[in-house]
């Protein structure tokens, strides 16, 4: 028998944070550093958890340079070849220091390949705190068999898996060794999972779902697409979610992969989802016949250095803090109250 849940579901645009009464007098006041010590590794992490997709055009080893600045982490798209991560490693790695190790993060598929090369670049690279396992369906066994997997030959690193969107299957990755579980399935820009499959759940109960079922296990969750603007980073971060990953925000930069491209007169970079027909192409050859592809190409307007959208963003948070009095990030979860809304934004000269 066909089910259907009734519970209305929401996404970033159906509500706004409504203000509280603040003893802040400045942006300047809030903090926005957090320190977690995850569940498995028992790695200690302090930074700014904004985490910036592994995507390829925005995963890149010229993003983390810049993103580190301001102690954002960047994960490093899966495409680069072990040869990449050692002379990166010969010439950066052994610039950073203890906390920089903080903010990258390897990539990983999950084929026995994906395996093999993600051990050797970690033995490349052996100060690197973090990976990244990212398929785009969480919910398959062969996943949580390699979450197993990577957990028993890697007992101090803090793992990433997703992604998913189910209080359950976030409990049943924790449960199998990830540290962090990213959840969303198809909020993207540029994903057309939901056009092409069906599949989806709306980003904002996904947050309220999913951490409530990961803090009761010791986890953490890292939200996963959506974030078309600042607000709605502060809303992922209200909703409860530890760690907030976009890709779509940061790209189109200095920093992001690709030549920029001139049409009439104006400037503009490739962003590609990494199922794709671009991707697919770029990486396997084409898309496969079994399957469809489930991301699109755009051309984004070139936006000159990452440093400006990672001052908006922070400022934008920061904002929000000073509106509900919270003078640490920590505490902005506690202190938001949503109002759900028919309309957010006066567009009248967008």
């Amino acid at each position: 028998m066909v089910k259907i849940d009734e519970d209305i579901k929401l996404d970033f645009s159906d509500v706004l944070i409504k203000p509280k009464r603040s003893t802040l007098k400045s942006r300047s006041q809030v903090n926005l550093d957090r320190c977690f010590t995850t569940k498995h590794s028992k790695i200690k992490w302090e930074g700014v958890p904004i985490a910036i997709a592994n995507m390829d055009s925005t995963g890149t080893f010229e993003t983390f340079q810049t993103a580190k600045q301001h102690k954002l982490l960047t994960c490093i798209h899966e495409h680069y070849s072990v040869d990449e991560w050692s002379e990166w490693s010969q010439s950066q790695g052994e610039l950073l220091t203890e906390l920089e190790w903080n903010y990258i993060s390897v990539s990983s598929g999950i084929s026995n390949a994906d395996f093999e090369k993600t051990i050797v670049i970690l033995e490349c690279c052996p100060k690197i705190k973090i990976l990244c396992l990212d398929v785009a369906n969480g919910y398959s066994e062969n996943f949580v068999e390699m979450v197993v997997r990577f957990r028993e030959q890697l007992p101090n690193i803090i793992i990433i898996a997703g992604n998913v969107v189910s209080p359950e299957m976030t409990e049943q990755l924790i449960l199998s060794g990830a540290d962090i579980i990213k959840i969303g399935i198809g909020p993207g820009s540029v994903c057309t999972t939901r056009k092409q499959t069906g599949v989806g759940y709306p980003q904002l109960s996904c947050i309220l779902e999913c951490a409530d079922a990961a803090h009761g296990l010791g986890g953490l969750v890292m939200s996963d697409g959506g974030c078309t603007c600042p607000g709605d980073f502060s809303k992922a971060f209200g909703a409860g979610a530890d760690f907030v990953m976009s890709g779509g925000i940061f790209s189109g930069h200095d920093e992001s992969s690709g030549e920029i491209i001139i049409e009439d007169g104006k400037q503009y970079k490739l962003f590609y989802g990494m199922s794709s027909d671009t991707a697919m192409k770029k990486y396997h050859g084409g898309v496969a016949e079994y399957r469809s592809s489930e991301g699109k190409t755009v051309k984004i307007p070139y936006k000159g250095p990452l440093l400006n959208t990672i001052n908006d963003i922070l400022g934008g948070i920061r904002s929000t803090c000073t509106y509900v009095g919270a003078s640490y990030l920590k505490e902005l979860s506690k202190r938001t109250t949503f109002i759900k809304v028919n309309r957010q934004l006066n567009t009248v000269y967008s």
